[in-house]
Formats: C-alpha cells, sequence, structure tokens
C-alpha cells in the first residue's frame, strides 16, 4: 500500500515540476516578449522623436559640431544650409522609425527601416572618433567620455545593437510571410 502512495506521491511531484517548469517557461517567454516589444518601440520612439527635433533651429544648430567634423558628412554643408540638412536627415530619420513601426503591417518595410537604422548608427558612433571633445581630457581621456558629446553619441551602441536585432527577426518574418 505504500508502494501505491510513493508512486502517488511521485506523480503529483512530477506535475508540479512540470507545472512549475512550464510556469517559468512562460514567464521567461512573456519577459523576452516584452523585451521584444520595447526594443522595437522603443527604438522607433528614440529615432522618431529625434527626427522630428531635426527640424528646429535647436536641433540643426546642436547636430553641427558632428557633422562639420566628420569625413563622411562634412561636406554637405558645401551643398546646403546648416538648416536644410538637418531637415532633411530628420525627414530620414522619421520615414526610418515608421518603416520600423510598421512591423506587424510589413515585415519587409520594418526590415528596410532596420537596415537603414544600422547604417545611420554606424555613422553616428563614428562621430566618437572625429567630433572634439568626445573624450574628457581632465578624466585623461579615453576612456572617459565627456558628458556631451561623448556621452551623448556613447548611447547609440545600444541602439545599434537593437538594429540588427530588429533587422535579422523582421527578415525571417518576411521569409515566413512569402514561404
Amino acid at each position: 500500500m505504500s508502494t501505491g502512495d510513493y508512486t502517488h506521491g511521485a506523480a503529483t511531484n512530477v506535475k508540479q515540476a512540470h507545472a512549475l517548469a512550464h510556469e517559468r517557461i512562460s514567464l521567461s517567454w512573456r519577459a523576452e516578449a516584452v523585451g521584444r516589444e520595447l526594443a522595437r518601440y522603443g527604438l522607433v520612439i528614440i529615432v522618431g522623436w529625434i527626427g522630428l527635433m531635426k527640424f528646429t533651429a535647436y536641433e540643426a544648430e546642436g547636430i553641427r559640431l558632428y557633422v562639420a567634423h566628420s569625413p563622411l558628412m562634412s561636406w554637405v554643408y558645401g551643398l546646403m544650409s546648416v538648416r536644410d540638412f538637418s531637415t532633411m536627415l530628420g525627414a530620414i530619420e522619421v520615414t526610418i522609425a515608421l518603416l520600423i513601426a510598421l512591423r506587424p503591417l510589413s515585415p519587409r518595410a520594418a526590415a528596410l527601416g532596420s537596415a537603414l537604422a544600422v547604417g545611420m548608427f554606424f555613422t553616428t558612433l563614428s562621430f566618437l572618433f572625429t567630433t572634439p571633445g568626445v573624450w574628457e581630457p581632465s578624466l585623461g581621456g579615453f576612456p572617459a567620455p565627456s558628458g556631451k558629446p561623448g556621452q551623448f553619441l556613447i548611447k547609440d551602441l545600444a541602439l545599434l545593437g537593437i538594429s540588427p536585432w530588429s533587422l535579422g527577426e523582421t527578415w525571417q518574418a518576411s521569409k515566413r510571410a512569402v514561404s
């Protein structure tokens, strides 16, 4: 009779362990899903918001230092004004944000936006090496970033990390949609 109780007890323990494992998986799955959406739409909000700011004189002047010292971009001020370039850049950034936001409707559009974000963040991170004042001399220079422009730019490393993740995820989703 005790053997039956032991078997019943073992079965109950197995069921409890299975339920606990399922709950852990479920919680981890939910945490991952929440993180995924926060990463994607956090990227959308940041890129879109900064893009909208580019339409202001304040932000146009704010990016002048970065653009003027960049070998990749300094030539644009020979073609257009600081304000015009900022407006054009803002339109590009808002477009990138909108494309990424389209993920539920068009994974392909989101993949394009994500690829463009990768390029954009590689470009902005290049300013770490070309903009004067990035490394705080009173702290010994590199690797101590100044408040601005150093710490302002270094955050783009995380945004760059989210962008290829988004590109890969949306690219896979667009392949599944075609299949």
